[in-house]
């Protein structure tokens, strides 16, 4: 790839973050306004955000390498992640809006009337979060190294530094239109270059010139070997357990769930999910196209497990020549995007929870002194471990998010009788199970058979094991129902109409 186009269109997309992150500095005046922009959001920018935001590193690089090594098998992942959406928006979103909470922690603690359940969830947002950090700042790595040569530490640490000037200059009000700008960067960004590939690939009659090994470092986000290798063995087992993941994790996801606290009512954040399930739905059209072209312009990524690369790569090999190399400086913007709209969201759930539960303060300062704490533990993972594709990466963190979230909202909003004691149990044993598994796939306890496909997709199990856990203690413990989980209840699902025209309080 041409470093004299690419290393600009990297420099602008930092640029643009930082400038509109600047104007959401100057409109954020009051805590409200830097945790959920004041609750003033409207649902199209919402739904542009939320979706600049959802679409990381796994969704623009991750799916079209996986597709590339495994084929069809691998539409699991784009399918997973906008239904997810759906299964939000018909259980969650309203209610979730509803509950005037700031966080997820806050959600927990006004259901269940309890600090000790707001620590629990605290610790597993900021292990999620974190989870789900590491594999954007070492695709950004991946990304800056392909273009540039540049060490594989310096992208990650970049788009750490950009992040934190953005989230902590304007917090939510910020990274609004900061996300809201790069998921059509992003969407725009993959859209020209397929139009232009698909022509290049009709001109040459579908039959393509032989081309030397690509270009790429012999490590990187996708070296080693990939989770996806155990779906070899037990591939029906390995499918369930992504679907469950990506179908039940989006809606406990820390920078996912925050964003419909920004909404003015439940009814604009229902419709934001569906607008956001119509701007998802049309990105994931693309990377399938370049996971097929892949296959037949770049199909030696697949012997050296560098196939996240092949997105960055196809433009100089499809088109050449100056179009190929802008159209490549194009995807390279777009990929830089992903990162930093990913990176924004996460280090702003993760940091407005480690200013609330961890800092000694509330408070703008501490907010920001809690985005530096956030994003500095998650480079430093970024550097200490590697070797997983984006897609597998995240798809852990899906993993934990499905195990402990869901059933803590699923529940806590749809059934009264949820306890503490119940909410606690479903925590450590589905979510703390999950997270456990997780750990271990990523330092290699299990590398084939059973175990190390029940290790790298433990959803199957440890999402039933959540729910069981907080239904089966909760009976167990009906005397430590929340006093006033009757008032509760009907604040989450009595319309705000109703509520302003003088029904139940």
């Amino acid at each position: 790839m041409n470093e004299a186009y690419a290393i600009p269109a990297v420099a602008v997309v930092v640029l643009a973050t930082v400038l509109i992150g600047g104007f959401g500095l100057r409109i954020s005046r009051t805590t409200s306004d830097f945790y959920v922009a004041s609750r003033t959001v409207g649902p199209r920018l919402n739904a542009a955000a939320i979706s600049g935001e959802y679409l990381s590193a796994a969704s623009f690089l991750g799916v079209a390498g996986l597709l590339l090594v495994h084929g069809p098998d691998m539409l699991w992942y784009p399918v997973g992640y906008t239904a997810g959406y759906l299964v939000l928006l018909v259980f969650v979103a309203a209610p979730l809006r509803r509950s005037g909470a700031y966080t997820l922690p806050d959600f927990a603690e006004g259901r269940l009337e309890s600090r000790q359940v707001r620590r629990v969830v605290s610790m597993f947002v900021v292990g999620a979060g974190w989870l789900y950090l590491v594999p954007q700042l070492q695709g950004a790595g991946l990304t800056l190294q392909i273009l540039t040569g540049a060490p594989r530490w310096f992208g990650g640490a970049l788009v750490a530094a950009v992040v934190v000037l953005a989230v902590a200059a304007g917090g939510m009000r910020s990274i609004t239109f900061v996300q809201a700008f790069q998921y059509w960067l992003k969407l725009t960004a993959l859209l020209v270059p397929a139009f232009f590939l698909l022509l290049a690939w009709h001109g040459q009659g579908a039959t393509p010139p032989d081309f030397p090994a690509a270009d790429v470092p012999s490590a990187g986000v996708g070296a080693g070997r990939p989770l996806a290798t155990s779906r070899a063995d037990h591939p029906l087992y390995a499918t369930y357990g992504l679907i469950v993941a990506t179908f039940l994790g989006t809606m406990g996801l820390p920078h996912v769930v925050v964003r419909f606290y920004t909404s003015p009512n439940g009814r604009a954040a229902r419709r934001t999910t569906v607008v956001v399930l119509a701007l998802i739905g049309t990105f994931y059209l693309l990377p399938p196209l370049y996971g097929w072209l892949g296959r037949v312009y770049a199909p030696e990524l697949t012997a050296t497990h560098d196939a996240d690369a092949t997105v960055l790569l196809l433009p100089g090999r499809v088109v050449g020549g100056v179009a190929g190399d802008l159209l490549g400086a194009l995807v390279a913007g777009g990929a830089f995007a992903a990162f930093l709209s990913t990176a924004s969201g996460l280090t702003m759930a993760v940091a407005g929870v480690v200013s609330q539960d961890v800092l000694p303060a509330r408070g703008v300062r501490h907010f920001r002194l809690g985005v530096v704490l956030a994003m500095a533990v998650a480079l430093a993972g970024a550097l200490l471990v590697d070797g997983v594709p984006v897609a597998d990466a995240v798809g852990m963190a899906f993993a934990v998010s499905a195990s402990s979230f869901c059933p803590l909202l699923v529940l806590g909003i749809w059934w009264r009788r949820l306890t503490p004691p119940g909410a606690l149990a479903g925590l450590f044993l589905g979510g703390g199970s999950a997270l456990l598994a997780v750990t271990l796939t990523v330092f290699g306890a299990a590398t084939s058979g059973w175990l190390h496909t029940l290790l790298a997709w433990p959803a199957v199990w440890s999402v039933p094991v959540g729910f069981l856990a907080m239904i089966l203690v909760s009976l167990a413990t009906p005397h430590a129902i929340p006093p006033h989980t009757t008032a509760t209840m009907t604040r989450l699902h009595l319309p705000e109409a109703l509520k302003s025209a003088g029904g139940p309080p």
